[in-house]
């Protein structure tokens, strides 16, 4: 018997749908296993998830405030993934970019908001950007391997941010601690209806980044490029240009993210700004398809999920490995799916059984072949 494994180029929206829907009643069977172990009710444990994200309010604001962050570094990302450069380095861009906003806070503090915050905004994109532009000069100058690039500078990024809030930036008003002091109220982004202006970036940026990408010229090259290198040089693009050019957009929408979330969720700079929305926001990129407005919609799930397993946790005093591991089998289940959406296994039976008749017969096929 032999298991041959087959890629589809194009699936159809159907099997697409099928596979999605099976890999959740997975999930949800495996976790409802867990949760019984764990001597909870499974429906109930699914319900309190859901009024954890939605049930008031409140709740709803948290989750989308979640979604804020997952929704702009995916866009990010996804431009990079776009032409295949493999940007992992989304971490490290979030930190500078936070880092460049944070100098304009503490030295520009008597700016009034209206002029400091875009100052904040402007320079949180050219640390991201400009972060991102290291890797993608290497790249382009000696084929250097982007993912170990960009991963190896998240490492050097949060090393310097620990630098900063022990060192130079360390609040002298903290007694002692490793801090670096709070913004001023007019380095901190304005609510629209409960919730910081980031929701409002966020989704300037899904129809901003559709556009580039389907409707100019950019767009088109970073898709070409993303297909064939060869194809993209035979029709005389400057490769090069266009892998600097869309490191440095990928960059600096991921630094964005760092200046939302150090201004209006830390309202400072921390180690600890990106909690993992970095390597989150490259799931949801793929499981997008490296669609900005289905990016949207992953984010908001993943929030909801990320939301609903605190809540559980504090309710049913779930502990915090328990909660983790629910996500983990839902998440699992659904990017698993991934590869029987994208290929096709197939078993056959073998044509020339391993025996000692087969192997007469095959040894005598080839010497009447041979004469």
């Amino acid at each position: 018997m032999q298991v041959r494994v087959l890629k589809q180029a194009n699936p159809t929206s159907k099997k697409k749908i099928l596979c999605t829907v099976m890999a959740l009643v997975l999930a949800m069977v495996l976790t409802s296993l867990l949760i019984a172990v764990m001597g909870h009710n499974p429906f109930q444990v699914y319900y309190s998830m859901i009024e954890g994200c939605i049930g008031t309010p409140h709740r709803v604001r948290q989750t989308i405030i979640t979604a804020i962050p997952l929704v702009i570094t995916s866009i990010g990302v996804g431009i990079a993934f776009r032409m295949r450069f493999w940007n992992i380095g989304a971490e490290g861009q979030i930190l500078m970019g936070g880092c460049f906003a944070t100098f304009a806070a503490l030295y520009f503090k008597e700016l009034p908001g209206i002029v400091l915050l875009p100052t904040m905004m402007l320079l949180g994109a050219l640390g991201g950007g400009l972060w991102a532009l290291i890797p993608a000069l290497l790249k382009a100058k000696f084929n250097t391997n982007e993912t170990i690039v960009t991963l190896m500078m998240n490492y050097i990024a949060l090393k310097w941010i620990v630098f900063l809030q022990y060192g130079p930036w360390k609040d002298p008003a903290a007694m002692g601690f490793p801090k670096i002091a709070n913004f001023t109220d007019n380095a901190i982004l304005p609510k629209v209806f409960g919730v910081h202006i980031g929701w409002i970036i966020a989704l300037s940026l899904v129809g901003a980044i559709y556009y580039l990408i389907y409707y100019t010229k950019t767009g088109y090259e970073i898709q070409v490029l993303g297909e064939s290198e060869n194809t993209a040089r035979y029709a005389g693009m400057n490769v090069k240009k266009v892998i600097l050019i869309a490191m440095m957009l990928s960059g600096a929408i991921c630094g964005l993210t760092g200046m939302i979330q150090a201004s209006a969720v830390n309202n400072t700079l921390t180690m600890d700004l990106t909690a993992g929305v970095g390597n989150t926001a490259i799931i949801i990129a793929w499981l997008s398809n490296l669609k900005t407005p289905w990016m949207l919609v992953v984010s908001i799930l993943f929030a909801i999920l990320n939301q609903g397993a605190s809540y559980i946790q504090t309710v049913y005093q779930i502990p915090q490995a328990a909660a983790e591991v629910i996500q983990g089998i839902i998440l699992f289940c659904i990017l698993g799916s991934q590869f029987f959406i994208h290929y096709k296994v197939r078993f056959e039976k073998d044509k020339y059984p391993v025996s000692g008749q087969g192997i007469a017969q095959s040894g005598l096929k080839n010497k009447e072949e041979v004469a």
